[in-house]
């Protein structure tokens, strides 16, 4: 009888792990959230799109084309994707989108996704070249230099 358990195990595990793969399906938020956050203290890297290193798009890319998500590998290709949402209303797995370090150029230069939204106080997970926040960091929106620099944020996930 194990063995037959063993077999239905395997048999639902990969099926579940090609269903993951596909752009038909509704990827669970918190899936998106958790596989994330795996990379923490992973280093920044300039054109950098794997566990070596990310930078900020490339981290993103990273994320959601692990869940077979088509996204964009620069910041500036989130320009018109996705469904824009309000920040007070972001929800965990939406894309959050700033300007570079010149706040005065209102174009997309960093990007990120948001953690959580705790009755306005938003967390997000990016890929950082700042010498203070090196690499793949968790940032209090609220609480940064990132306010300045916001531009929108959206959401890509089918709901």
């Amino acid at each position: 009888m194990r063995p037959v358990i063993i077999l239905l195990t395997f048999l639902f595990s990969s099926a579940a792990l090609a269903n993951e793969k596909t752009t038909d399906h509704v990827v669970e938020r918190d899936s998106v959230v958790h596989f994330a956050k795996q990379y923490i203290g992973t280093p920044y890297l300039w054109g950098g799109q794997s566990e070596k290193g990310f930078d900020c798009s490339g981290f993103v890319y990273h994320v959601y084309t692990h869940f077979g998500i088509p996204v964009s590998r620069t910041s500036r290709g989130f320009k018109n994707k996705g469904v824009e949402v309000d920040l007070r209303r972001s929800c965990p797995g939406d894309i959050i989108l700033f300007t570079g370090t010149n706040a005065a150029q209102r174009t997309i230069g960093h990007v990120g996704i948001v953690l959580q939204n705790d009755n306005g106080t938003i967390d997000f997970i990016h890929s950082s070249s700042s010498k203070k926040h090196y690499g793949v960091t968790v940032t209090r929106f609220n609480e940064s230099g990132y306010v300045r620099r916001f531009l929108k944020v959206i959401n890509i996930l089918k709901s």
